[in-house]
């Protein structure tokens, strides 16, 4: 195992895992693949194995063994790329600073990382009681281990909007589009936001946070503009969970076209996974070597 640079190792073999080693090696980063095994068990039993300053963990958590907890007991730093609750989540645009010193980082679903930016701009303005997310992906991009886990998804995304985008109630949606050709991401984002805010602020704030995203993920974009609309005491929205609503729904709606690297195109929300992962990564690298990314 030979590699120059800050040697990171890949468990999995599956496209996810491939698309992040193109886009290592791609990237001219500081970043380095020194392994791609299969899991934590053959990793473990390469004689070098201490040089690997990171882990990244593409493998489905049900496959994973008592290895896994091994190789996260030595102390190497583990990004883990399911769609799970277990560690810390990181959205690099939005707490990457506070959580990169974290054992293991989650990363969690490309949903996750398209909407916690957008939640998170929004917050800046006022109180986001409630945030929901409804996802659209290609059909032909959902493997069989992601829809036997949409349940998954569902938890790991919710949490992501209330533990990193700040929302107090949260709720996702995953829609599989069918249409041939396959169609690209889009997601729109809803949110409630306590009282009256500045439109023109929102956004604002929106716009810059989806610029700093495709700063990893060029194919991410704003589909059309921000809308607004305000309910007041007068005519309040009512919410079966809680009641009445008076304040600033936002709606922001996204559309996200992967870089091809490996995955297709149509595959944005598998990029957005992998994009994350290699930003949160090179980050890491770059303020352990004491120089800014």
């Amino acid at each position: 195992m030979t590699a120059v640079g800050w040697p990171v190792a890949i468990l999995g073999s599956g496209s996810v895992a491939t698309d992040l080693m193109v886009k290592i090696r791609q990237g001219g980063g500081p970043l380095s693949v020194a392994a791609t095994v299969d899991g934590a068990d053959e990793l473990l039993a390469m004689p070098n194995s201490a040089d690997i300053k990171l882990v990244f963990d593409t493998t489905a958590p049900r496959l994973r063994t008592g290895s896994w907890a091994a190789l996260a007991g030595k102390g190497v730093q583990m990004i883990d790329l399911a769609a799970t609750t277990i560690g810390s989540h990181c959205v690099p645009v939005v707490n990457l600073d506070d959580s990169r010193t974290a054992r293991t980082l989650t990363i969690g679903t490309g949903a996750a990382q398209a909407t916690v930016p957008i939640v998170a701009a929004i917050g800046r303005s006022g109180v986001v009681s409630y945030a929901e997310i409804v996802c659209a992906v290609a059909s032909r991009s959902v493997g069989s281990d992601d829809r036997a886990g949409i349940d998954e998804f569902i938890e790991s995304t919710g949490a992501a909007l209330r533990e990193v985008g700040g929302a107090g109630r949260s709720k996702a949606v995953l829609l599989l589009s069918p249409a041939d050709p396959p169609a690209f991401m889009r997601t729109t984002v809803y949110c409630l936001v306590d009282g009256d805010i500045d439109h023109e602020a929102v956004e604002t704030d929106i716009v810059d946070m989806v610029e700093q995203v495709s700063r990893y993920m060029p194919g991410y974009r704003l589909k059309q503009r921000v809308q607004f609309e305000t309910f007041g005491a007068e005519s309040p929205l009512y919410l079966p969970e809680t009641g009445t609503f008076t304040g600033t729904r936002v709606t922001a709606m996204l559309e996200v076209t992967g870089a091809a690297d490996h995955l297709p195109a149509y595959s944005g929300h598998l990029d957005m996974v992998t994009a994350a992962a290699k930003a949160a990564a090179e980050h890491i690298a770059f303020r352990t070597n004491g120089t800014r990314p």
